[in-house]
């Protein structure tokens, strides 16, 4: 454990190195917004629909196309001063659309230059890094010179090198392992990257692997660069982490937990569960393990309506009319609950959460739970009211 802290603190200290320590080789990114209480959060441009933004109009129409009206509180706070490229760090509930808010950020900056990468995307999976493609894709649709490209582990990497040499996309989205991997090999130059974010942050960063391979990817890119970082979970000891891959950032929390919960989720649980089907479900979630994605997009589309999955989905994943969650297994932490759970009951929807308690341990989880979000999760009733958690 020693070891370990001698390690964290030795990275950490990498990146002090990274930052310049006098105030005047701040970029001009910061000196775009002047005044204390804009870093913390308050939006200068007041706006109540995303025409108000002053977009591209190829993004307002894609907007529409998309079924947007009015932007949600995370994205009203956010986009005024993430497309004026400030650096953000940004904390908000699940499925209220901060995936859009760096989406539509960087697509609103991007100067599409060919064969130069301009925007690096980071997150954990493989299942996130092809979702946060399909919506850069989708957002620019009438912006047809913008190349977007994903790449992550699981595929030939000879694929990829050769896209990359013969339709080098402008906007790259990845895992960290094989970005890595390609950048080292000289296939991927970061050289040009004006925007680098990273998806569910903290997960990125608290893995010491993971942030190792994180730092080696960011010092590749310039100094003279946006960096945004956003997920639903951001403790204290990681904010402090984040903010040293940036530059005076726009920083958004919410230090008040129980704002963090789905209002529209029925939460329960249900005791002593035996864990009879356990075998079996492992063994079909063994054996697709190399049809991951072709599993996913089967759910996504809605070729499929029940998906048995880890915690590889438990993040970030952002699927249409997903009613109901069931952890078979109780989450190791409050933290993890709380995003497995949110993949119900999205942008304001009903849904239900369903936990499975069959120990102390999780017991213990549940309470943790309760107590740190504020909910009163009860106990399953024989019938559920379907229109507590169904879309009328």
């Amino acid at each position: 454990m020693m070891g370990d802290t001698k390690e964290n603190d030795a990275y950490e200290e990498e990146l002090l190195d990274y930052e310049e320590e006098d105030e005047k080789a701040l970029d001009s990114i910061s000196a775009k917004v002047n005044g204390e209480s804009v870093k913390k959060g308050y939006v200068g441009i007041h706006s109540s629909g995303f025409r108000d933004f002053l977009l591209k109009p190829e993004l307002l129409r894609a907007i529409v196309d998309s079924g947007f009206e009015h932007p949600s509180e995370v994205q009203h706070e956010c986009i005024p001063q993430s497309i004026l490229g400030m650096d953000v760090i940004c904390q908000a509930k699940s499925g209220m659309g901060k995936t859009a808010v760096f989406v539509l950020s960087t697509l609103q900056q991007i100067e599409p230059v060919s064969g130069q990468v301009a925007a690096l995307v980071l997150c954990h999976t493989r299942e996130l890094a092809y979702q946060i493609c399909h919506e850069f894709e989708r957002f620019s649709t009438y912006l047809p010179d913008i190349k977007v490209a994903v790449f992550y582990g699981g595929v030939n990497i000879k694929i990829h090198k050769d896209l990359l040499k013969n339709e080098c996309p402008h906007i790259v989205v990845g895992t960290p392992g094989r970005i890595l991997a390609l950048a080292r090999d000289k296939d991927l130059s970061l050289r040009n990257v004006r925007h680098f974010i990273l998806d569910e942050c903290d997960k990125m960063l608290e893995s010491l692997d993971m942030r190792r391979d994180v730092q080696e990817i960011f010092k590749m890119t310039p100094h003279d660069k946006q960096v945004m970082m956003f997920s639903a979970t951001l403790s204290k000891e990681i904010r402090p982490v984040c903010k040293k891959f940036m530059q005076d950032p726009m920083e958004i929390y919410v230090d008040d937990e129980a704002k963090l919960t789905l209002h529209g989720l029925v939460q329960v649980y249900l005791m002593n569960v035996m864990l009879q089907i356990n075998y079996h479900v492992r063994t079909w979630l063994v054996s697709c393990h190399d049809k991951r994605l072709t599993r996913y997009k089967g759910f996504k589309e809605g070729h499929k309506r029940i998906l048995v999955a880890t915690d590889l989905v438990g993040r970030g994943i952002d699927i249409e009319r997903v009613n109901i969650v069931i952890n078979y297994d109780m989450p190791d932490s409050a933290d993890t609950y709380l995003h497995r759970v949110g993949r119900a009951g999205r942008f304001g929807t009903k849904g239900l959460a369903i936990t499975f308690v069959s120990s102390a341990s999780d017991s213990d989880v549940l309470n943790q739970v309760q107590e740190r979000f504020e909910v009163d999760i009860k106990e399953l009733p024989e019938q559920i009211d379907t229109s507590t958690y169904m879309p009328s």
